[in-house]
């Protein structure tokens, strides 16, 4: 059974730092797309940072130059860094996996199938 648990949120004044981390079980491979995903109060989710099939990053306009997503294979572990938050940033913030493929497909964009359950991330001013 696939699981992916974050941890790490919290709450922290504007400027300061978090690392969220999420910790994946129940596949055995790796994963053909890794993300994080936010939702506020009242809003849409949005994307906030991808890890793309070639392996290469890719992240929202909002927080580039301020967000990092890595992962630990051996871990089994997706994180999150975040600098610089924002009372903006405040969100429930999610991992998520697309487990379809184990080789990259031409053209073959990212379809997030499994989420975990959120941690919480407030961001004071």
């Amino acid at each position: 059974q696939v699981q992916l648990v974050e941890s790490g949120g919290g709450s922290v004044q504007a400027g300061g730092s978090l690392r969220l981390s999420c910790a994946t079980s129940g596949y055995t491979y790796s994963a053909y797309c890794m993300g994080w995903f936010r939702q506020a109060p009242g809003k849409e989710r949005e994307g906030v940072a991808t890890i793309e099939p070639d392996g290469s990053t890719s992240y929202a306009d909002s927080v580039k130059g301020r967000f990092t997503i890595s992962q630990d294979n051996a871990k089994n572990t997706l994180y999150l860094q975040m600098h610089s938050l924002k009372p903006e940033d405040t969100a429930m913030y999610y991992c998520a996996a697309d487990l379809r493929f184990v080789v990259v497909v031409p053209d073959m964009s990212c379809d997030f199938g499994y989420w975990g359950q959120g941690t919480q991330v407030t961001v004071s001013s």
